[in-house]
């Protein structure tokens, strides 16, 4: 992908998210020590991904059965990640071997089978290929605490449905878009073989916030553009504020917020 043509791919997602990444963050992610780091929270980030969506299949689009086989397709990159079980390796190829029969009840419940599906093989396909980045590296897998961001997001969901599912999806969006921004910004900081890797993703992170703010505005009858607004906000907020976290998702380093602070 030329450079300008990601520059244009990026503008709208630029346009939807409520600030840039902090340039204190992005010193903080080029610094040879915390390559490990990154690498590792974006492999979880990954596979959180993939559990996220397979969540909104299971809970608002398919019977049990259905549901059953995307848990039964996540498994092996759950044991590796969570248990430590198994070769990496063996996770190449591994896919969703059912087709999804989406609930009679639920006028949108095949749209959102279509694109929750999609955007789980990407991530899991990309989980993957960051476990490729790390080998070749150096870098072993350890397990890594999660930051504050996704739950500091979900913490504001609504109870009630269908207003649950509208936020979450809201979530979801942002989520992306902040992911799609930050592999844009990294990619000229990181070495080569990173740079290349982190702009093949920039196409599929795009469309993916935007397939999850297209579900949200589809499965209610309402404008869902104050509740976007209200979510950037938070989203912004969680990207802005000192954290003392370094992860794919943290907010802008705390120890260089006190030394300006300081100063």
């Amino acid at each position: 992908m030329q450079r300008s043509e990601w520059q244009q791919l990026l503008q709208p997602v630029s346009d939807f998210l409520g600030c840039a990444t902090p340039t204190g963050w992005l010193e903080q992610a080029a610094r040879p020590e915390s390559l490990p780091t990154l690498l590792r929270d974006h492999l979880i980030c990954e596979l959180k991904a993939a559990q996220s969506a397979m969540y909104l299949i299971r809970r608002y689009a398919v019977d049990d059965n259905s549901a059953d086989a995307l848990l039964q397709w996540l498994k092996p990159f759950e044991d590796f990640t969570y248990r430590q079980q198994g070769d990496w390796r063996a996770l190449a190829g591994l896919t969703l071997k059912k087709s999804m029969i989406p609930k009679a009840s639920s006028r949108y419940a095949q749209d959102l089978i279509d694109k929750m599906v999609l955007l789980i093989k990407e991530e899991l396909h990309h989980f993957y290929q960051v476990l490729e980045v790390m080998a070749a590296n150096g870098i072993a897998y350890e397990k890594t605490t999660s930051s504050r961001y996704a739950k500091g997001l979900l913490r504001h969901v609504r109870t009630f449905e269908p207003a649950a599912i509208v936020d979450k999806l809201i979530c979801g969006a942002y989520i992306e878009a902040r992911s799609c921004e930050r592999f844009a910004k990294l990619a000229p900081l990181l070495p080569e073989q990173i740079t290349d890797f982190y702009i093949s993703l920039l196409r599929s992170e795009a469309r993916h916030y935007q397939d999850y703010l297209t579900l949200a505005q589809q499965v209610t009858d309402t404008d869902i553009s104050e509740r976007v607004a209200f979510f950037g906000e938070i989203e912004a907020g969680l990207i802005l504020t000192p954290d003392p976290d370094f992860k794919f998702h943290s907010g802008c380093p705390a120890a260089l917020v006190s030394a300006q602070s300081a100063a």
